[in-house]
């Protein structure tokens, strides 16, 4: 296994069975608490770092995917994995509007749930599942929702063109500073960005690297670093794209499958390609704070914690709200 691939897997597994260690057999406070599952599925940590060994060994971009799920489900109102639902006649799925384009491994969710329904069914939920960060224990206990909320994600969600201003707002709704904004758009728009972009074509949606009104297009940016510029030039798709086409793109070329503070550097020298990432290296409430981690990464694994534990417990549905699903992407009334 390379120097790169190491750390992935050892936060991958953090990210995992930190959250879904072990249980109470009952939910006597409607609160979230660590160590939920203790009693009521004692071998929780065991079957989740056998799957997760098993997924990274083969999909070794399964942590940057799981990342990003988490940060769009637990945005939108509740972290109850209601990103993972299917679409039904009624109701359209979140995972499949245009805010989720380039998302995708949540069959790899759907594999650990299997394998923890095996050794205790109807116990550990999906939205404890897929919540989680660095190297931090995390509390368990949320109960799984019963709907997806297509129709309210652009209420929530902040989008890569809005001004900065909006951006740190919608954070602050949930209680995340400046410091945490900064560390968690490095989750959400590296991970965008940083490993790969699908081209654009009517079957994946506009990929924003390449629509016009990038900084890419219809005229580049002059203040995107010109080497940068020529390299990722080639990485768009034709006028008229192949639908059926995908395009993989590494915009990190230095650290492309490793979770580190280069983003940061990236921004600082004129190479973000997202507009919130111009907004980010050069707006005065931020652009301390990605010096600050561009310099540390110490201090963006601690931000990013921080962050990410006040954004895992984002209005959770617990005690007798929701439901544990018998598959993460139905509904137990749809089963």
């Amino acid at each position: 296994m390379s120097s790169n691939s190491k750390p992935l897997i050892i936060f991958l597994l953090a990210i995992l069975y930190s959250t879904v260690l072990s249980a109470s057999t009952q939910n006597e406070k409607p609160t979230l608490v660590i160590n939920y599952y203790r009693d009521s599925c004692p071998q929780a940590e065991d079957i989740i770092k056998e799957q997760v060994k098993l997924l990274y060994k083969r999909h070794k971009n399964t942590a940057f995917s799981w990342l990003r799920n988490i940060f769009h489900d637990c945005f939108v109102e509740s972290c109850d994995a209601s990103l993972l639902l299917d679409s039904t006649r009624r109701v359209l799925s979140e995972k499949e509007t245009d805010r989720s384009f380039g998302m995708r491994n949540f069959r790899y969710i759907e594999t650990i749930k299997e394998a923890l329904e095996r050794e205790c069914p109807g116990v550990v939920s999906c939205s404890d599942i897929l919540v989680g960060g660095p190297y931090i224990s995390l509390k368990t206990g949320r109960r799984d929702g019963r709907k997806s909320r297509a129709d309210i994600i652009e209420k929530y969600l902040p989008d890569h063109n809005e001004s900065i201003s909006v951006v740190l707002e919608r954070f602050a709704n949930i209680g995340i500073d400046t410091p945490g904004v900064v560390a968690l758009l490095e989750m959400n728009c590296r991970l965008i960005h940083k490993t790969v972009w699908y081209s654009r074509s009517s079957q994946c949606g506009a990929n924003p690297l390449c629509e016009t009104g990038s900084p890419l297009y219809p005229e580049v940016d002059p203040s995107l670093n010109p080497d940068h510029v020529e390299h990722m030039l080639h990485k768009c798709p034709d006028p008229i794209p192949d639908p059926k086409a995908v395009q993989y793109v590494r915009n990190d070329r230095g650290t492309p499958m490793k979770l580190d503070n280069n983003y940061y550097r990236n921004i600082l020298d004129n190479k973000g390609l997202l507009i919130v990432d111009h907004q980010l290296a050069t707006d005065k409430r931020t652009k301390p704070f990605v010096k600050k981690m561009a310099k540390s990464q110490d201090y963006f694994f601690k931000e990013f914690a921080r962050a990410i534990t006040i954004l895992s417990e984002n209005n959770p549905l617990t005690g007798t709200k929701g439901e544990i699903r018998k598959q993460c992407n139905l509904a137990n009334k749809l089963h």
